[in-house]
């Protein structure tokens, strides 16, 4: 058995933690966004794989037998690619799907279909914003200069921001309520927008937007083909034949 983990989230880490303890061969495959990644107990790659044909011949070439999908809920297309390269190299394949956030008592959620509609639904008057979707994703909001975007980064940005009068804040989740309800306030913030990833490493700024009635545009998963999904470590490595593996 060699397994393939394409890495990206929280639940990435853990399960890569349970392949190690567990024996398990793999490599751990980091799509080479950040910076500086964070260390795994498995051999990692870096890097794209040249699409699906790319991906496809990895997997022979490398004899990988399973690969688990632990990647962020909004890379949709690594997860495409990954679903057409299993199929092409006949590779076992299953998706580490977190569960997605679900609005509750109290909260002022308006959901989107995507980054445009997202855009959309800002108010034309000037508001401050915090854009809480990532580096890759602003320049849409370029179109809106009227708003203050406060932005939240891992580390910081080579390059210069496509948006006028942002400030960026650094920080690696897990975040706090109390933390983000000083950042919300400090800053003045009237309107959220926040990509559904789910978990709970970045909840807190919806817990914080509740607390101060903010409204939240909040920005539904892209749809990905029929797949097979587990929700925790233990599903996986059961998936994988071994026992499950309490404590990670």
């Amino acid at each position: 058995m060699r397994v393939l983990l394409l890495g990206g989230s929280t639940e990435a880490s853990r399960v890569a933690l349970a392949l190690a303890r567990a024996g398990i061969a793999g490599v751990f495959s980091y799509a080479g966004i950040t910076p500086s990644p964070i260390a795994q107990p498995l051999p990692i790659r870096v890097g794209g794989f040249g699409g699906v044909d790319g991906l496809a011949d990895y997997l022979r070439r490398e004899q990988i037998t399973h690969v688990i999908d632990a990647t962020h809920p909004f890379a949709a297309q690594m997860s495409r690619n990954a679903i057409d390269a299993c199929s092409k190299a006949k590779t076992a394949l299953i998706a580490y799907e977190r569960a997605p956030w679900m609005a509750q008592a109290g909260d002022n959620w308006r959901h989107v279909g995507d980054i445009e509609a997202a855009v959309v639904a800002l108010p034309v008057d000037p508001a401050r914003v915090f854009l809480a979707i990532g580096k890759r994703f602003l320049s849409p909001f370029a179109v809106k200069p009227q708003h203050f975007y406060l932005l939240r980064f891992v580390n910081a940005s080579e390059a210069a921001l496509p948006l006028r009068g942002a400030e960026v804040v650094l920080g690696r989740g897990p975040f706090t309520l109390e933390g983000d309800l000083a950042l919300l306030k400090s800053r003045g913030i009237t309107h959220v927008v926040s990509k559904n990833s789910g978990g709970d490493a970045a909840k807190a700024k919806l817990d914080a937007a509740r607390t101060l009635g903010l409204p939240v545009i909040m920005i539904d998963r892209p749809h990905l083909p029929e797949r097979r999904t587990a929700q925790s470590v233990d599903e996986i490595l059961r998936w994988l034949g071994h026992a499950a593996c309490l404590g990670v």
